[in-house]
């Protein structure tokens, strides 16, 4: 039997008991007064879907209030295709895509993919790394920020994509404007251990941040070196692999403002890769509480 043939990703009114059951998993909550103590379902044939009401500040609410859902008019059900789509599709899903398979228009597929990756922003990773423990750093580029003026050399015009991944671990992904020491050290010292051994190309930029952390080993590419006993960045680039894979051949096309939610989503996949599908899907929806992304701010 298919997943997608479970009940809450066809049936409405099972699709709301399955995303209060995740966001209401410790007890229904008012989102306008956060009360607890007095939580009403409203019932009645005219009476919407899903629809409480707080017996301490007498507001009504659904489970879509105070969450990303708020204010969008698609069913719920197919909300939750869209993030299983998402969240199960290792290199993404593109809009136009998810426009055909759930039959809603390209502008409402566009605006909840965004949605959906702002959900899956991890803003709570504790540090990585430690005593014994290898942390890879490297960075990226991807994009095209304008022209390319003639004669120009380096990677002056593409987007910068930095980022950390601890070895049997999580990865942290960062869009920056620029790639050197001044930028990326606060970043690295805001989450990684100084007692971790920190592993680099032969970037210059990490030569002088090499010296916060307790080792510090170089592979030199520029030489053909890429393995030196367990001094490599194999890790980094495997999932800058994927990244690139799901940028270049899903998405085609990304503005530099909403490069920072498809890292996001990138992050996600790979932090939850040890989870079922269905699991990391659900894990999405913990996020929904407490953010909101307006067309504008999409855009």
């Amino acid at each position: 039997m298919s997943i997608l043939s479970k009940k809450y990703f066809y049936n409405e009114k099972a699709a709301f008991k399955h995303v209060e059951s995740i966001i209401w998993a410790d007890g229904k909550k008012c989102p306008h007064c956060q009360s607890q103590r007095k939580i009403y379902e409203i019932k009645g044939k005219s009476t919407r879907l899903g629809l409480h009401k707080c017996g301490d500040c007498r507001k009504q609410f659904t489970v879509r209030i105070g969450t990303i859902f708020e204010e969008s008019h698609l069913p719920l059900h197919k909300w939750l295709q869209a993030i299983f789509l998402i969240a199960s599709s290792k290199k993404g899903i593109s809009s136009h895509q998810l426009h055909r398979t759930l039959e809603i228009t390209y502008k409402t597929a566009w605006f909840l993919s965004h949605r959906i990756r702002e959900a899956m922003k991890q803003n709570d990773l504790p540090f990585v790394g430690g005593d014994g423990k290898v942390v890879e750093a490297d960075e990226t580029y991807i994009g095209n920020k304008g022209k390319h003026k003639k004669g120009a050399r380096g990677w002056g015009h593409k987007e910068k994509v930095f980022s950390l991944v601890e070895r049997g671990g999580k990865v942290s992904s960062h869009h920056v404007p620029f790639t050197d020491s001044k930028t990326l050290m606060p970043i690295l010292q805001k989450e990684v251990k100084p007692e971790t051994t920190l592993m680099t190309d032969e970037a210059k930029q990490y030569i002088k941040i090499g010296k916060n952390f307790k080792d510090h080993q170089v592979v030199v590419h520029s030489k053909k070196e890429y393995v030196r006993g367990s001094a490599h960045t194999n890790t980094i680039e495997g999932f800058f692999s994927i990244f690139k894979r799901g940028m270049k051949g899903i998405y085609q096309h990304c503005k530099g403002h909403h490069l920072h939610r498809y890292l996001a989503e990138f992050d996600y996949r790979y932090n939850s890769k040890d989870i079922s599908d269905l699991q990391r899907s659900d894990n999405v929806l913990k996020g929904f509480v407490g953010k909101r992304l307006t067309y504008w701010q999409a855009g």
